[in-house]
């Protein structure tokens, strides 16, 4: 047998080969070139079977196959090497997605959230797999396999958060970003992917699909010219995939999107990650200055990922150093716009914002940031801080108006013009009063005074309630909404708080004289002295009495009342009980009973 003679200090060692096969699996996944990209990472893993990030490409290329039980198995090694990293989870949640295990897929993507809750791809992948999972339930696959919407699940890739990244770097689709009716057909496909069957005509929607599916997708001319289909081509290979594709499976599956490789994970980006886990780990540990140094690190190794600004304005948020916290959000905002990342991010650097204008208590421009927070995305949190905000500074706008010297003034003027006869001048003066100071009973009561001279009768009665709230003590509150029930011809009300305020002031003269009046008035109509269109107006304010109301549709009262009707002997035994009695006064002082 031949035997191998060289050295072992001449083998490269295991590392860097598996470096080197990892750096041709990704090529070859980039080019689309998947089987191919699976044979490297195989490589690669065998060379170093400890290292999580081969196993998490290898499961991303058996997913762009559509192998997903092998890319399932896959992620669940990636997971049990590296626990902790959101990535191997985000492979997981796609192979379960690719087999149409949902709720599996959920918890997958829940457990990386848990574990990475700012992970842009585990929460569009959460999202995505919810998505599909409520189509099934009504009856559509959600996917392009059928159902009663086929392309809903291609609209759905389309909300992917890379896929900016994914059209600047592409030669033909990043001139499309330059034009605004191409931005508003793909928000418009976001917002909503079931949308994206309208846009199929438009060639750019095309393409932007095959950017998104990391595949070379050809145009009826090219296809009529292609020898696959029997045309006259030159028969080019340059044109023909690089690697042969499996045949499609049945269209049953809603396969996700392959997510892009760790290109760069031993490079900047794998380095500004591990910075910004330590900062992480430091901003936890209420270690601020630590993690900011942290951040500072994972930007000067990888500028263009806003999370580590974002981060650092959350470290600032903490320290009370709300300035440098803004302009951290400002820069994010501005990086972002730039670079046109995902606007859920962009919407997160505005929120963080609001909240530390809030926090310097400019809530006016605070509440300027959170609704342009919302246009950008309609967030929960953000609304509710909104909503809270929009009422404190109402609240504090409130308080900085009271003033019981300026309160006092507008009384007095307001008394003056009520002297004169000015009725309308002197509810502007108590009403200014009552901004002021709106612990005053006394004006509540002067205003429903004004407002019972101009007969609006409905506001004067909520005056005089207000004047007894605040002071029920006060007999000209009860006075006042006496008058009102009075002149309504509801006499019933009238009754009774004429006698609540005399068991405050027994020898008051107005109470006195106005609870005769009404007694006179009750008196007419229960013996049928009042005209018929008076009793008929006061009948129909008593039917519209809740009391009234529930008297009359009480079973008991009704026999009680058909006794009194029809069964003099049965009524005499009524009349013994007290309870009853009372509800039938009620009835009799609304003018619902007669007596005559």
């Amino acid at each position: 047998a031949r035997q191998t003679t060289h050295s072992f200090a001449s083998d490269p060692p295991p590392a860097t080969m598996a470096d080197e096969f990892k750096a041709k699996g990704n090529a070859a996944f980039s080019a689309g070139n998947y089987t191919e990209a699976v044979e490297h990472f195989t490589s690669a893993i065998a060379a170093d079977p400890t290292n999580h990030v081969f196993f998490s490409n290898r499961s991303a290329a058996h997913a762009a196959l559509e192998n997903f039980d092998d890319a399932l198995d896959d992620a669940e090694k990636t997971v049990e090497i590296k626990p902790d990293w959101g990535k191997g989870y985000s492979r997981k949640g796609a192979a379960l997605f690719g087999l149409r295990d949902y709720q599996l897929a959920i918890e997958a993507y829940e457990a990386g959230l848990a574990i990475d809750p700012e992970n842009e791809t585990l929460k569009s992948g959460l999202v995505d797999v919810k998505r599909a999972k409520s189509r099934a339930s009504s009856g559509g696959m959600g996917g392009m396999g059928g159902g009663s919407d086929p392309l809903g699940g291609i609209g759905a890739m389309l909300s992917s958060p890379e896929l900016y990244g994914k059209l600047a770097v592409d030669p033909v689709t990043r001139a499309y970003l330059s034009q605004p009716d191409f931005i508003a057909m793909l928000t418009d496909v976001q917002k909503n992917p079931d949308a994206f069957g309208k846009y199929m005509s438009d060639p750019r929607m095309m393409k932007v699909l095959t950017v998104a599916l990391g595949v070379s997708m050809m145009s009826g001319e090219e296809a009529s010219k292609s020898k696959m289909f029997g045309g006259d081509g030159d028969g080019d290979t340059a044109s023909a995939p690089s690697a042969p594709r499996p045949p499609p499976k049945a269209a049953t599956r809603a396969a996700p999107v392959p997510e892009p490789m760790e290109v760069e994970e031993s490079g900047p980006r794998a380095a500004a990650q591990a910075e910004k886990e330590a900062g992480n780990a430091a901003y936890k540990a209420k270690d601020f200055d630590v993690a900011l140094g942290h951040y500072d690190k994972a930007i000067a190794l990888d500028p263009d990922d806003i999370s580590y600004l974002t981060n650092k304005a959350a470290v600032n948020f903490e320290k009370k150093d709300y300035e440098a916290c803004i302009k951290n959000c400002d820069d994010a905002v501005e990086k972002g716009r730039e670079l046109r990342v995902d606007y859920k991010m962009v919407a997160r650097a505005m929120t963080r914002k609001g909240n530390a204008l809030v926090k310097m208590d400019k809530l006016e421009e605070g509440i300027a940031v959170y609704n342009k927070s919302l246009m950008e995305h309609r967030n929960a949190d953000t609304l509710k801080r909104l909503n809270e905000t929009e009422k404190l500074l109402k609240d504090n706008n409130f308080k900085a108006y009271l003033d019981p010297v300026k309160a006092e003034e507008a009384r007095v003027k307001g008394n003056e013009l009520f002297k004169e006869s000015k009725f309308p001048e002197a509810v502007e003066q108590y009403t200014e009063s009552l901004k002021r100071n709106p612990d005053d009973h006394k004006v509540y009561s002067n205003r429903a005074a004004c407002y019972t001279k101009l007969t609006a009768f409905n506001e004067a009665l909520k005056d005089a309630k207000s004047c007894i709230a605040l002071d029920p003590t006060f007999v000209k509150g009860y006075t006042r909404k006496a008058h009102v029930e009075f002149f309504t011809k509801d006499y019933d009300k009238a009754l009774e708080t004429y006698q609540t305020g005399l068991k405050h002031d027994p020898e008051n003269e107005e109470l006195k004289d106005g609870l005769r009046r009404t007694m006179v008035e009750i008196q007419k109509g229960s013996t049928g002295q009042s005209s018929a269109e008076d009793m008929k107006e006061r009948q129909a304010r008593a039917m519209a009495d809740p009391d009234i109301q529930a008297i009359l549709q009480d079973p008991v009262m009704r026999q009680v009342l058909n006794d009194f009707s029809h069964d003099p002997k049965a009524a005499a035994e009524h009349q013994k009980n007290a309870g009853v009695m009372h509800k039938i006064q009620k009835l009799i002082n609304a003018g619902i009973v007669q007596t005559k």
